[in-house]
């Protein structure tokens, strides 16, 4: 019988894949992840480490199934959190879920969960896998969750071709409903709870007053910039621009526009960001378009500016990431995909230029907010073959 290793997370979601895992003969074990215990920045009401291990012992006294707690802090502390602090400090905006899915749940805690015996691990995601023989070889899918509302595969879109081997998605199939429907019928002690919202493990934050913990706040400019200014530089984009410059960020300069207020750090915001400028006196909301840690300055449009949207990215030659390598773009290749730019964002037409210093995706249409530091995720239909970090 093989063992699989739940990660036990307090959740509904977790609690149905190990009750399902249960039914199917599985020798099933809950392991409890503790990755984070400073509240600092956290909001008040967000629920607490210890009442997410207590609804995964009952959950697990309820299946009749062996609990395990882990401290993974420090890992999570240098592995995730750090990397996240030097990303904003770049003036970059980084997706620690994504991350976390590489570096904890599919690392650290597979190490783990080996320690306990585990031929496979198995999580709550929302998303499939399968294998294909390529070559004589077994080679794993990535493929997007059933219910297209809950459908999580984005956040998995750093694993590996080992990672993925030695991964379970149980509910992955799944409608949400039909998952709170069987915790319901099995009363599990999860059933109605909510689900989490904020930084994996972490949970919601005042993100400014979170990422203060090692970021200084510095006072600077905030600086309108008008629609006339990207027909005044030539800066609109068009079909007559290369895929370099269709790639480009726009280009400002603290003189570009009109100091409307001041900001507490550039670090603390970032591009398509509306809340948290508190400057009224527009019949439409502003939107952050970029910001510059040099000189600390924070450009801003009214409404629907121009400045939000490119029709192009760039991803670094050392930052592309293949789930199926047999699908790598070679220099010169070009090959059409659907890509997302952020969770829960809709699929998008495009297509991926393979040049020699790395990566660009042009779009069909001009995506909104695209932003260095988050991850791009190209998919053939619903199989996610690739990813990699925005550079600009």
């Amino acid at each position: 019988m093989k063992r699989v290793v739940v990660g036990m997370s307090g959740g509904v979601d977790s609690s149905v894949a190990a009750y399902l895992l249960k039914e199917q003969g599985y020798d099933v074990v809950s392991l409890f992840m503790q990755n984070w215990h400073d509240k600092v920045g956290t909001l008040e009401g967000a629920c607490t480490w210890e009442e997410d291990m207590e609804m995964a012992q009952l959950s697990s006294k309820r299946l009749g199934i062996p609990f395990h707690y882990v401290d993974l802090s420090e890992e999570y502390r240098h592995r995730v959190v750090d990397y996240m602090f030097s990303e904003y400090e770049r003036g970059r905006t980084p997706n620690p879920d994504v991350l976390c899915n590489r570096e904890i749940k599919f690392d650290a805690f597979l190490l783990k969960a080996l320690e306990l015996g585990a031929d496979m691990v198995a999580t709550g995601h929302y998303c499939r896998r399968d294998t294909v023989e390529v070559g004589g070889q077994p080679m794993q899918r990535l493929l997007a969750g059933s219910d297209p509302n809950k459908d999580q595969s984005y956040f998995l879109c750093q694993v590996n071709q080992h990672q993925l081997s030695q991964a379970l998605f149980p509910i992955g199939h799944l409608l949400k409903p039909d998952v709170r429907r069987i915790a319901r019928e099995q009363n599990l002690p999860t059933a109605v709870r909510k689900d989490s919202q904020g930084i994996c493990f972490v949970g919601k934050v005042d993100l400014p007053v979170f990422l203060q913990q090692k970021l200084k706040s510095r006072q600077g400019n905030v600086v309108e910039v008008f629609p006339d200014y990207f027909d005044r530089t030539g800066q609109r984009q068009t079909d007559d621009l290369s895929i370099e410059q269709l790639a480009a960020p726009y280009r400002y300069t603290p003189d570009c526009g009109k100091i409307i207020g001041q900001h507490i750090g550039a670090q603390f915001y970032t591009i398509g960001q509306r809340k948290g400028l508190n400057i009224g006196g527009h019949k439409q909301p502003l939107f952050i378009i970029a910001t510059d840690i040099e000189s600390n300055t924070i450009y801003v449009g009214e409404g629907e500016t121009p400045g939000l949207y490119r029709r192009a990215l760039f991803i670094r030659q050392d930052e592309i990431h293949y789930i199926r390598p047999d699908q790598t773009l070679q220099v010169g290749d070009r090959r059409r995909y659907l890509v997302r730019i952020r969770y829960r964002q809709p699929l998008q037409q495009a297509e991926l230029i393979r040049r020699e210093e790395g990566l660009y995706i042009l779009f069909d249409q001009a995506q909104r907010g695209i932003s260095a530091g988050q991850f791009a995720a190209w998919y053939d239909g619903e199989e996610l073959i690739g990813s990699g970090v925005i550079n600009r």
